[in-house]
């Protein structure tokens, strides 16, 4: 992976620009100016989605899913019966962990559908249009108690339509071989996770405070002000019309014997993530119910005293995302001039092992406070400090990797291709959470740390088979 620091010069910059056929754009901060607003684009699109994952579970735990409310909810009484026919009775806290599962594995699956879209009909730009009035729509319909399946709906549909096409056309903004790319993906990853830190502290403190409503209406207002200015920044972003052009034309074309093992690489590794992503997305889940359940959220300060709220503690994960980018580039910067930087197989290894570090903290809060205690914050601290270096090892490498060997006529696609591990990935993830109230919370801990670790292990294997096509 090139890294920031790496420089390419102007003269050739221009030169691969002018004969890819890209418009020319003054750069900004060395980058071209389309990446600000794809970055401020999707730093409010994932508030909007943040404010409404930060408040889901604890919303249906604490308020919807309960006598009084619930028998108002359009298709409750269909959604709670499908489900029990596959996983037994649910009670509440069981009930809420499978959906938040299921919703967060379809809004990984519709991508595929989305990239379709955008690589055969309307274009990257029309269906990330498209994919952000449906999520405004779907936040504006969550303050309505009746509307939550549908909204729901909504979310997943437009977040398939707008994941796969915004992250793309970051790519699209570089030529082949421009060393700008990887640095490009760190950016505006770093904006994904402004968007994320903003969610909980904003959209969070409205709906625990003020009203579930408030919380998820602020996420309906975030994703109105991403849309605006993707709109108004769209004169600088890549045409993708030649996306189009090349797609229709090549297309009966058989795949070449590089993007054959090119395609062959995403997918495998695409097989192996969803058990990252099983873990990793406990935070929103069964870690949401550790915070506001069995962690000592008091503080007693000068300037203030009393409780944290419970969904402060997800703006950890982006605040040291801010905090660690630099140094894992600098430390992957400095491996590289001494020819010793690690494979991207081998740093999605290295991310596995960091989120099984994560749970095993977890595990010894457990032990540590028993049954009935309270846990010191400093365990979810240490916590997330764990999760986040691995999420750096996996998650915008995984981006950037697709950006570089997916095929150019179906980038799009391959971009929903590795967005849909989390599919499979957060069923299962939803799947472990309802095992959270009936069983030991050390020991609980400890089978997601297992989990991480053996696909950790089983995505180091992978190493040596996949290096020459990656490299190739």
């Amino acid at each position: 992976m090139e890294l920031p620091g790496h420089t390419t010069p102007l003269g050739t910059r221009t030169a691969i620009s002018t004969a890819t056929g890209r418009a020319r754009t003054r750069d900004f901060l060395g980058h071209p100016q389309g990446l600000t607003f794809l970055f401020a684009t999707e730093m409010w699109e994932r508030f909007s989605y943040y404010s409404m994952y930060n408040l889901l579970v604890l919303y249906m735990v604490l308020f919807l899913f309960h006598p009084g409310r619930v028998e108002k909810v359009i298709g409750y009484g269909a959604v709670k019966a499908t489900l029990e026919s596959v996983f037994g009775p649910l009670d509440v806290q069981p009930l809420a962990s499978h959906i938040f599962g299921f919703h967060t594995a379809l809004v990984y699956l519709t991508p595929l559908f989305g990239g379709l879209l955008a690589d055969r009909v309307l274009g990257q730009r029309r269906t990330v249009v498209v994919g952000a009035l449906l999520m405004a729509i779907g936040h504006f319909m969550m303050a309505f108690e009746q509307l939550f399946f549908l909204a729901l709906l909504m979310l997943m549909l437009g977040n398939g339509a707008f994941k796969p096409n915004i992250s793309t056309q970051v790519g699209g903004l570089y030529a082949p071989g421009d060393p700008r790319r990887d640095r490009a993906y760190t950016i505006f990853y770093v904006g994904i996770n402004l968007g994320a830190f903003f969610a909980p502290l904003v959209a969070g403190t409205l709906g625990l405070g003020f009203g579930w409503h408030y919380g998820f209406g602020a996420a309906g207002v975030g994703m109105l002000i991403g849309l605006a200015i993707y709109l108004y920044g769209s004169r600088t972003l890549p045409p993708d019309e030649m996306h189009k052009t090349a797609a229709a034309a090549r297309e009966k074309e058989p795949l070449t014997r590089d993007e054959r093992q090119g395609v062959i690489a995403l997918v495998t590794l695409s097989t192996v993530v969803m058990f990252f992503w099983a873990t990793y997305d406990q935070q929103g889940n069964t870690i949401m119910l550790w915070a506001n359940d069995f962690t000592d959220r008091s503080i007693d300060l000068i300037v203030w005293k009393g409780q944290i709220p419970t969904t402060w503690f997800q703006a950890l994960n982006p605040f040291l995302i801010f905090a660690f980018t630099p140094l894992v580039i600098r430390l992957w910067a400095r491996q590289a001039a001494r020819r010793s930087e690690p494979s991207t197989v081998t740093k999605m290894a290295r991310g596995y092992a960091y989120v099984a570090v994560a749970y095993l903290i977890m595990a010894g809060a457990a032990w540590v406070c028993g049954p009935t205690g309270k846990a010191s914050a400093l365990w979810l601290v240490g916590y997330f400090v764990a999760l986040t270096i691995g999420e750096l090892h996996l998650a915008p490498v995984g981006l950037a990797l697709v950006s570089k060997i997916a095929p150019a006529r179906m980038i799009s696609l391959m971009m929903g291709v590795w967005l849909a591990a989390s599919f499979p990935g957060d069923i299962l993830a939803g799947w472990l959470g309802s095992f959270w109230t009936g069983m030991d919370k050390t020991h609980f801990f400890l089978m997601i740390a297992m989990i991480a670790a053996l696909a950790g292990a089983v995505t180091w294997a992978f190493d040596r088979p996949l290096k020459p096509i990656l490299e190739r």
